[in-house]
């Protein structure tokens, strides 16, 4: 995922219909809503975000009214509702990860990287969001890159070992 500029572009590409289309397939033709999810990751892979008027789009291709779209989209932390950098750090903060130093990473990664959570370096390279559950209470704390790649018994070690890892394999 890389940094995404804050244009989402006028009109959606080819491979981005096609793709809804193959979404949408899976449902009955009367139940085509049920894809919401997947258009929502399909935006999002394609233009790294999803606005509003993404948002708007998908509400209009499955026909149905924007705000369930947008709750849907505010719901879920893994739909980046702004620009995010090439690596979004979720860090789960909930009360088992909090107990078992959660919000410490959480605050050591603030510091580490110069920015608060929600925000992201000036270089475009990070993102810093807190996460409700993850469900890896025992693994805590715990932490998801990009969406994807669980992060378990981040120490402050590993913590550095990750951001110095990925800072090094973009130079």
């Amino acid at each position: 995922m890389s940094a995404a500029s804050n244009a989402t572009p006028a009109v959606p590409s080819a491979s981005m219909l096609e793709r809804f289309a193959r979404e949408v397939a899976k449902y009955p033709s009367d139940q085509k809503q049920s894809a919401v999810m997947a258009c929502l990751a399909v935006v999002q892979a394609e233009w790294g975000w999803v606005s509003r008027e993404a948002e708007n789009f998908v509400a209009e291709y499955l026909g149905m009214p924007p705000i369930a779209v947008h709750e849907v989209t505010t719901f879920y932390n893994m739909y980046n509702q702004v620009p995010v950098g090439k690596y979004k750090f979720n860090v789960c903060t909930n009360l088992p990860c909090q107990l078992r130093d959660g919000a410490k990473a959480l605050h050591y990664l603030e510091r580490k990287l110069g920015i608060k959570m929600g925000e992201t370096t000036a270089d475009g390279m990070f993102t810093l969001q807190q996460s409700e559950c993850l469900g890896a209470c025992a693994d805590s704390p715990v932490m998801l890159v990009n969406d994807f790649t669980m992060c378990s018994f981040m120490s402050n070690d590993k913590l550095d070992q990750l951001v110095d890892g990925l800072k090094g394999a973009t130079e």
